[in-house]
C-alpha cells in the first residue's frame, strides 16, 4: 500500500500497487505531453529558421547570379541582346523553380504543421482519458475508503461491545473464583490443620513410643520404669508370676527384681534384674562389665536360673545398642539388654522355659525311678541350641521393629512438611488473588485503559 498527497486539498490517502502504478504512468503521460509540445515549439521555430534560412540563401543566389548576369551584361552588352530572351527565359524558370520549391517548402511545412496538430489532438484526447480515468478511479478509491472506514468503525464498536462484555463477564468470573478459592482455602486449610494434627499426634505417639522404649520416663527411675512396663503389659497375662524387689540383703547382697514363675507347683524360670541407669553413677563412669561378677553372685545365692542386667550405661556402644546381648561366654546365662527389651526379654524367657517344663518333669520322673537320663541330656542340648537360635531371631526381627518406627517417624515429619509447604503455596495463591487489581488486568492495554477510565467518569 502506498500512502498518496492530494496537491490541492493536501488529504493523504492510501491506495494500492496497481493504482499506484496506473497514478505513475498518468504523471508519466503529462511528462510526455510537455516533451511533445515542447519539441513541436522547437520544431517550428527550426522549420521557420529554416525557411527563412533557405528564403535567404535562395535571395543570395539570386542576387549573385543576377549580379553576375548584370556584370556579364556589362561586359557583353553584345552577347546581352542576343541571349536576352534566353536570359529572360531561364529567369522565368528560375524564378517556377523558386515558386515551386516555395510551394514544396510550404506544403512541407503544411503537412509537418497538420501532422504535429494531428498528434497534439491525439496527446490531448489521451490525456483527457487517462485523466477521467484517474478521475474514476479516485471516486472509486474514495469510496472504497469511506466503505472501509464505516466498516473499520463498526467492527471497532463491535470488539469494544464484545470486550466490555468480555471484561465483565472476566470481572463475575474473577470475583466467583476469588470466592471459590477462598471457600476452597479455608476447607484446604481446615482440612491441612486436621491433617497435621492427626500427623502431629501421630509422630509424637511414635515420638512418645520411641521415647518409652529407648530411655526411661522423665522423673522415673530405671527400676519404677521396668516395674510400672511389667505390671502393665505382662502382669495380665501372669497373674502368678512373681515379679519384686530383691530385699533380702542376708547374704551382704542383692539384685534389684526377682521374676519367677511355675506351672502345676513346678518352677520352669526364674530371672535375677539388675538395673544400672547412666545417672546412678555420675561421679565415676562405668562399664557394663563392671557388674558381671556381682549380677552372677546374687543369681547364684537366690538360685535364679538366668541373670539379666537392664543397662543404660555405655550409651555409644554399638554393641549394648544392638539388642540382647549374650555374655554366657563370661558368665552362665547371663544377658544385657537395654530397657527397650525388658518386655520381649522376660517373653523369651518365658516361652523357651516353659518348653523345657516337660522336660524337666520328665528328669524328675527319671531320677525317682533311677532311669538313664541320656536322652534327657541329648534334648536339653537340643533345646539349647533351638532356644539360642530362637534368640538370635527374636533379637534381629526385635532390631528390624525399632528401625520401622524410625522410618515411620522419619516419613511422617516428610509428610508434615509437605503439608506446611503445601498450606505456604495456599497462602501465596490468595495473596496473589488478593493483589488483584483493574490496574495491572489493563497493563500494556491501552485500549481497555481507556474504556475502564471512561466507565468512572460516566459513573462520576
Amino acid at each position: 500500500m502506498k500512502e498518496l498527497k492530494c496537491p490541492q486539498c493536501g488529504s493523504v490517502f492510501t491506495v494500492d500497487e496497481a493504482d499506484y502504478a496506473s497514478i505513475l504512468n498518468q504523471v508519466r503521460n503529462a511528462e510526455f505531453d510537455a516533451e511533445v509540445a515542447r519539441r513541436m515549439d522547437e520544431l517550428d521555430a527550426r522549420h521557420k529558421a529554416e525557411q527563412e534560412l533557405a528564403s535567404s540563401k535562395a535571395e543570395q543566389n539570386f542576387q549573385k547570379k543576377l549580379t553576375q548576369k548584370e556584370l556579364e551584361l556589362g561586359a557583353k552588352e553584345a552577347e546581352i541582346g542576343r541571349i536576352k530572351d534566353e536570359k529572360k527565359s531561364e529567369l522565368a524558370r528560375l524564378e517556377s523553380e523558386k515558386d515551386a520549391e516555395i510551394a514544396r517548402l510550404r506544403s512541407q511545412l503544411e503537412s509537418i504543421e497538420s501532422k504535429k496538430d494531428s498528434e497534439r489532438t491525439l496527446a490531448l484526447a489521451e490525456k483527457d482519458r487517462r485523466i477521467a480515468e484517474l478521475n474514476t478511479a479516485i471516486a472509486q478509491q474514495d469510496s472504497k475508503m469511506k466503505i472501509a472506514v464505516m466498516e473499520e468503525r463498526s467492527k471497532s464498536q463491535q470488539t469494544l461491545q464484545a470486550k466490555d462484555s468480555e471484561i465483565a463477564q472476566l470481572k463475575s468470573e474473577a470475583e466467583l473464583e476469588k470466592s471459590r478459592a477462598k471457600i476452597h482455602e479455608a476447607e484446604l486449610v481446615k482440612h491441612h490443620e486436621s491433617e497435621l494434627k492427626a500427623k502431629q499426634e501421630l509422630v509424637d505417639y511414635y515420638k512418645d513410643l520411641k521415647t518409652k522404649m529407648s530411655t526411661k520416663m522423665v522423673g522415673e527411675t530405671l527400676e519404677a520404669h521396668c516395674s510400672t512396663l511389667f505390671n502393665q503389659m505382662l502382669r495380665p497375662m501372669m497373674p502368678n508370676a512373681y515379679f519384686e524387689k530383691d530385699n533380702d540383703a542376708s547374704d551382704g547382697t542383692k539384685g534389684d527384681f526377682i521374676f519367677r514363675d511355675s506351672e502345676e507347683g513346678t518352677e520352669y524360670v526364674s530371672i535375677m534384674f539388675e538395673m544400672k541407669n547412666e545417672m546412678d553413677t555420675t561421679a565415676t563412669k562405668h562399664k557394663n562389665e563392671d557388674f558381671f561378677k556381682k549380677l552372677d553372685d546374687d543369681r547364684r545365692k537366690k538360685g535364679c536360673e538366668f541373670a539379666v542386667l537392664v543397662s543404660l550405661l555405655e550409651p555409644d556402644n554399638e554393641l549394648y545398642n544392638g539388642g540382647i546381648v549374650d555374655v554366657s561366654h563370661r558368665f552362665p546365662k547371663m544377658y544385657v539388654i537395654r530397657p527397650q527389651f525388658f518386655i520381649p526379654m522376660i517373653t523369651l524367657l518365658v516361652q523357651t522355659s516353659k518348653k523345657s517344663l516337660e522336660y524337666k518333669k520328665q528328669l524328675i520322673l527319671a531320677q525317682s525311678k533311677e532311669v538313664d537320663v541320656t536322652n534327657f541330656e541329648n534334648s536339653l542340648l537340643d533345646f539349647q541350641d533351638k532356644f539360642g537360635r530362637n534368640y538370635r531371631l527374636a533379637s534381629e526381627k526385635f532390631k528390624t521393629a525399632i528401625d520401622e518406627i524410625d522410618k515411620s517417624i522419619a516419613h511422617l515429619q516428610k509428610i508434615k512438611d509437605a503439608l506446611i509447604g503445601s498450606e505456604n503455596n495456599l497462602r501465596l495463591a490468595n495473596d496473589k488473588a488478593q493483589d488483584l487489581t483493574i490496574k495491572k488486568l489493563t497493563r500494556n492495554n491501552p485500549t481497555m485503559k481507556q474504556k475502564f477510565d471512561e466507565a468512572r467518569e460516566q459513573h462520576s
